[in-house]
């Protein structure tokens, strides 16, 4: 797989070392702080070093492997650097998809690959829910990008039929992030810091949150699906809680849940915002049988307790 020493990658090793599977990790950077290398599941796993646009390289890390399964998450995901250094998030999160998918069409063994898309791919719709069928119209850095590398799926996947499915997830959040940017782990530590949370935009943007687990669970269980279904390949699943909160009532959530009566300073400084991003889940919850099994709440309250044990042991 690659991206896992990212958010959601972390949780998906820990899931398929749960499970005793074999896992290959491509790591381009060591990232010490990383949920991979803190919690130790570095040592379960095998790691080859290097970037996902090497072709050579992830052809023969598939050959000499013998991999089945692609699970690709690696992307560079933060958006105010996407806006500040486009080129370097283009390159990596649409030349390194297509570079592995077609490392992939060349390796005979790889029977079925997961692709991360976003949520971001579908840009501005004015509102309205996006399903599957929604376009997807990218307008800024970070979201082109995943429009991009969800097409170029789409394209392996109808003319080379190369065995991907594509999943769109929302706002990812849960143990483990370490960009304290985001509105999540950041206002946990800010409180547990007993400063003010920051809120970058004017704090009235909607959005889908996704706990991280749920998440994980959704890649492999696509990744299950995919591989006892080939009617799947090319397919696109949107996975969400369906049901977008806006920015400052997330804030004001996380600080009720954490007992605290501190106010969150709203800078309004951020731009290119979407007022609305949400998503409609149903064509996975009827294909594929899935569900979500954490609450916002629920998926809250696991995250709070990972930052709190996490920030109190390194203090």
């Amino acid at each position: 797989m690659t991206g896992a020493t990212g958010l959601v990658g972390s949780w998906v090793v820990k899931r398929l070392a749960a499970l005793q599977a074999d896992v290959v990790c491509l790591v381009r950077d060591w990232v010490p702080q990383s949920e991979l290398a803190g919690s130790g599941l570095i040592e379960r796993v095998k790691v080859v070093r290097g970037d996902v646009r090497d072709q050579a390289l992830l052809e023969r890390a598939l050959g000499e492997y013998e991999i089945d399964t692609v699970l690709h998450l690696a992307a560079q995901t933060i958006v105010p650097i996407a806006n500040r250094n486009p080129v370097s998030t283009l390159e990596t999160n649409i030349g390194g998809t297509w570079t592995l998918l077609e490392a992939c069409r060349r390796s005979p063994l790889v029977k079925q690959v997961v692709t991360a898309s976003s949520d971001k791919a579908y840009g501005d719709h004015e509102g309205r829910a996006y399903d599957e069928a929604t376009p997807l119209q990218g307008r800024h850095p970070y979201d082109v990008s995943k429009s991009c590398a969800d097409l170029i799926a789409q394209m392996y996947a109808g003319v080379f039929e190369v065995p991907v499915a594509i999943t769109r997830c929302g706002n990812f959040y849960g143990g483990g992030d370490l960009n304290w940017n985001r509105i999540v782990p950041g206002t946990i530590r800010a409180v547990l810091r007993g400063e003010r949370p920051v809120i970058r935009s004017d704090g009235k943007s909607m959005r889908d949150y996704f706990y991280v687990e749920d998440g994980a669970a959704a890649y492999l269980l696509l990744a299950e699906r995919l591989h006892a279904n080939a009617h799947l390949r090319g397919e696109a699943f949107n996975f969400s809680n369906e049901t977008p909160v806006g920015v400052l009532d997330l804030v004001h959530r996380i600080l009720r849940l954490m007992g605290s009566r501190l106010e969150p300073e709203v800078r309004n400084e951020a731009r290119h915002e979407i007022p609305l991003q949400s998503l409609s889940a149903e064509k996975a919850r009827r294909v594929l049988g899935w569900s979500p099994t954490f609450s916002l709440d629920e998926g809250l309250l696991r995250t709070i307790e990972w930052y709190t044990e996490t920030l109190e042991a390194a203090a």
